[in-house]
């Protein structure tokens, strides 16, 4: 397997997470994996799991932290999340692969719903998980967007 997915801060790409979902046959295995990759995420403290950090629109309990280094355009945004869910806690670490460790700029020129094409998730998780998932994106593009505007 590429990659090391036990940082999620951008260490693995995800055009290499494509490619280790495509050694897999099955997408029992390919969910084993995103399962996987949520367990090696480091787990939020409690003292973040507050209702300020909650990413309203999931099914699951979602928090998302998020540190920025420098000002406006060129600031890096690190991103930490959790979930009370094994799967959505890996979804929540492929988002972290696409998004932490970029700057605002990056991150609001991300086409999310492109670059997860490549996984093919979209014909394999639920619509509320797709929504939940969309939500993430929401809450951290729109961080971005608002380093940007200041």
């Amino acid at each position: 397997m590429r990659g090391d997915s036990g940082r999620m801060s951008g260490t693995m790409t995800l055009d290499e997470l494509a490619d280790n979902f495509s050694l897999f046959d099955d997408w029992e295995d390919r969910y084993r994996y995103i399962i996987d990759l949520g367990k090696k995420m480091t787990p939020l403290p409690d003292s973040a799991k507050v209702q300020a950090n909650k990413v309203e629109g999931c099914i699951s309990q979602v928090w998302l932290t998020s540190q920025i280094e420098g000002t406006g355009a060129q600031a890096v945004l690190t991103f930490q999340a959790d979930s009370d869910a094994h799967i959505v806690r890996g979804l929540l670490a492929i988002l972290l692969i696409l998004f932490s460790g970029k700057t605002a700029q990056q991150i609001a020129a991300i086409d999310a719903d492109h670059e997860l094409a490549k996984l093919d998730l979209d014909q394999h998780i639920s619509p509320n998980r797709r929504n939940g998932v969309a939500s993430v994106v929401r809450v951290i593009q729109g961080t971005a967007r608002r380093l940007l505007a200041a």
